[in-house]
């Protein structure tokens, strides 16, 4: 038993078979947790890009060998040439030992309950086994359509799984933008007690979006998440008409080789754009940008969410609809504006930095954004409860 002077011991799984996405909404987290409660945190990832992060004090990570998944949704080896089957076998190996060494108090999981490909099954047996792990499951705002949803979290298992060895679930958002309990069948018969945390906005304590000053017409910002879908955003930005502003574009660091020397010789033609090729911290890019045009990953979206920036996203379509859905309700509730993008183009760009921006974003919009700020309580309610998942199957 954990005694109170100890540090609690808190481990994070994320797959990261596409972008960072997953692994920065843990890291986010963690650093909220550090700098509140005593905790010791093992953050395990599936993508070796996730040493590049500053890691907070009594936090570590655990690189697993790399997957990839295909913008068709098919997964394989990133860089070890072996079987897809061989590479699970692998990884959930090394998470089991890693879980079974450090013996967590909680270990929290991002948005798959068996982790990629069932990967995490022996791993939550044991942990069930012993009886002194707390499990989360934390899913983010919106995980994709309702109806593939539900197809893939049954065909998945995942209910059975999610009943079977969590005691808790966080949804990561504000169910007045979207419910995704509600709004998915499979959600709604998950046993476990589920909070919505709010939005895990970086910026801080404010649950009200008011923009009461005009943001000044300044450089622009292009964000592509990790890049690997990101040429044709990147590429309509380079060639749109800035006007007077400077732009930076960032590839992110999946993108290819070839697309980031055509996104190059752009840039060396025209001396007011810039190409980063990777960033761990985007905020002072944010912070210097008037206009910032973006794909609209979860983590993204938290950080524009805080701030007084005027914001078009340009949300993935394939293989999962969920930046789309989440575009069109901020959309729909004035906080941004978004366009499909079939329809994208330099002329849109240009357009949009000349006109559309001018528009004033929502005043007075209630969207929860205090989600960081809340989950050091969470936690340790959810630490300080009996297992409830051990007694519901016992």
């Amino acid at each position: 038993m954990r005694r109170d002077a100890q540090p609690m011991r808190i481990a994070f799984y994320s797959h990261d078979t596409m972008g960072l996405g997953h692994i920065r909404r843990n890291l986010s987290i963690a650093r909220s947790l550090v700098g509140s409660i005593n905790v010791s945190i093992l953050l395990i990832s599936g993508t070796r890009e996730a040493s590049v992060f500053d890691l907070p004090g009594k936090c570590e990570c655990l690189c697993l060998p790399s997957l990839e998944k295909s913008l068709e949704g098919h997964y394989q080896s990133r860089r070890l040439g072996i079987g897809l089957k061989d590479l699970i076998a692998l990884r959930s190996a090394t998470i089991r030992a890693a879980l079974g060494s450090f013996a967590p108090d909680v270990f929290i999981v991002d948005k798959a309950p068996r982790g990629v490909l069932g990967e995490l099954d022996s791993s939550l047996e044991m942990l069930r086994s012993r009886g002194n792990t707390r499990c989360v499951l934390g899913i983010r705002d919106v995980l994709d359509e309702p109806d593939r949803v539900d197809n893939e979290w049954q065909s998945e298992n995942n209910v059975a799984a999610a009943n079977r060895y969590y005691d808790t679930v966080w949804v990561y958002g504000d169910p007045r933008v979207y419910d995704t309990i509600k709004s998915c069948r499979s959600l709604s018969q998950l046993h476990a007690d589920v909070f919505f945390t709010g939005y895990l906005c970086p910026r801080g304590s404010t649950n009200r979006i008011v923009n009461s000053r005009p943001v000044e017409d300044g450089s622009a910002l292009c964000l592509v998440g990790g890049g690997q879908d990101g040429i044709a955003l990147a590429r309509a930005f380079a060639i749109c008409n800035l006007g007077r502003r400077t732009g930076t574009i960032v590839t992110g660091p999946f993108m290819a080789r070839e697309a980031i020397r055509e996104v190059e010789r752009y840039a060396a033609d025209n001396l007011a754009l810039r190409v980063v090729h990777f960033v761990p911290d985007l905020r002072p890019l944010i912070e210097r940008a008037s206009h910032i045009i973006t794909m609209g990953g979860y983590n993204t979206v938290c950080e524009l969410l805080g701030s007084e920036k005027h914001v078009l996203i340009v949300p993935r379509v394939i293989p999962r609809k969920e930046q789309a859905i989440r575009a069109d309700r901020l959309r729909a509730m004035g906080v941004l504006d978004s366009i499909e993008p079939a329809k994208l183009d330099a002329d849109y760009l240009t357009d949009w930095l000349d006109t559309g921006a001018t528009r004033e974003n929502a005043r007075g919009v209630n969207i929860d954004l205090d989600g960081l700020r809340r989950l050091p309580s969470l936690l340790q309610s959810v630490a300080s409860q009996p297992i409830s998942g051990l007694q519901a199957i016992a």
